[in-house]
């Protein structure tokens, strides 16, 4: 089978789009050949991306309290999970959090809301940060997720200087009913729309682990490249306790990887960013994922807390590659010097086992 993936990537490479054999593929591929995919969706990463890793920081403007019922998060409607609940956060403390991450290294700032979606009052306060956002960081790119767009809104998020808008589709359109009630998904549909038709770069994206069928993992991944998504943000389900996805354990970390580079192959020329999840789940595997995708989100994601930025960095230039749009200097390697052995034989204490 490795040379069948191999020859899928150099369709891919001539032009020929991946089908949704091709997806599945991939998907079923054995534990025995994860290197050959992992080969073969790299050569696609590094044509498109070069050595280069995008990092994107997320500030939680207003965290919990959504009437939505998205039974995966631990911000829903119903929902329990023991988590930061507040309002939005002022215009110079959402500029004061966004600025660690843009000291961290990061080059676009994603500014979120929970909530079905946001009142004009609430573009208002939006603008005002991306304005100010802007003007001490001219060159920071801004996404902002906000939820379902009214009329009119994705064009004044567009003026005030977005140069990104994301909402996620989560799943299927076929699985799409099992996870959500309180909105459609042509409701989804629209916004990135909405987004798309005002100048927005579109950023959608899913979530795997949710009871999802192999096939309806590929109908989704079919959806997102037929939507012409520019960034594809590939998140795994933390089944946050308190939801009605506690306990729910489907992946692993070779599983998890195959799902990205099945997005690779479906989506070779678009943004890969490993999302919500990556440390529980691809856990030993995430820099061997960096070999298929080219983004990842620095530090603590909307609930949860993730991986030590600094722990991040250094993994993607122990992994050989760069930050986008970093300093030569943030591209050297590090070195640590030798831990000495205090326990275990030879000493009273008990060893490292």
């Amino acid at each position: 089978m490795g040379g069948t993936f191999q020859h899928i990537a150099e369709r891919v490479r001539s032009g020929t789009p991946a089908t949704p054999e091709d997806a599945l593929a991939v998907l079923r591929a054995t534990d025995e050949e994860l290197m050959q995919v992992v080969s073969a969706a790299g050569e696609l990463r590094r044509a498109h991306f070069g050595n280069t890793v995008k990092v994107n920081y997320l500030v939680n403007l207003k965290s919990g309290l959504c009437p939505e019922n998205c039974n995966y998060c631990s911000q829903a409607l119903g929902s329990n999970a023991p988590i930061l609940k507040y309002s939005w956060l002022s215009s110079e403390e959402a500029l004061k959090q966004a600025e660690a991450g843009l000291g961290g290294g990061a080059s676009r700032v994603c500014l979120v809301a929970s909530g079905r979606g946001p009142s004009n009052r609430d573009i208002d306060k939006v603008t005002e940060m991306v304005g100010d956002l802007k003007e001490n960081h001219p060159g920071v790119e801004v996404c902002a997720c906000l939820g379902l767009l009214g009329e009119g809104q994705a064009e004044r998020l567009k003026e005030a200087g977005v140069d990104a808008y994301n909402h996620n589709i989560n799943t299927a359109e076929s699985n799409h009913d099992n996870i959500v009630q309180t909105h459609t998904y042509g409701d989804r549909i629209d916004t990135v729309e909405k987004a798309k038709g005002a100048g927005v770069s579109p950023c959608s994206g899913l979530i795997a682990g949710l009871g999802e069928t192999d096939e309806q993992l590929v109908e989704a991944l079919f959806a997102l490249a037929e939507l012409d998504a520019d960034s594809i943000p590939v998140n795994f389900l933390m089944p946050f306790d308190g939801t009605p996805f506690e306990n729910t354990w489907e992946l692993s970390p070779t599983r998890c990887l195959k799902i990205l580079a099945m997005a690779r192959f479906v989506c070779p020329d678009r943004e890969i960013r490993i999302a919500g999840g990556r440390e529980m789940h691809l856990r030993s595997l995430q820099s061997l994922a960096l070999q298929v995708a080219n983004s990842i989100f620095l530090g603590d994601y909307l609930t949860s807390e993730g991986q030590d930025a600094e722990a991040d960095l250094a993994m993607i230039r122990d992994s050989g590659f760069v930050v986008l749009g970093s300093d030569e200097e943030l591209a050297q390697r590090e070195h640590q010097d030798p831990a000495i052995r205090r326990r275990g034989a030879g000493t009273d204490l008990v060893p490292n086992a």
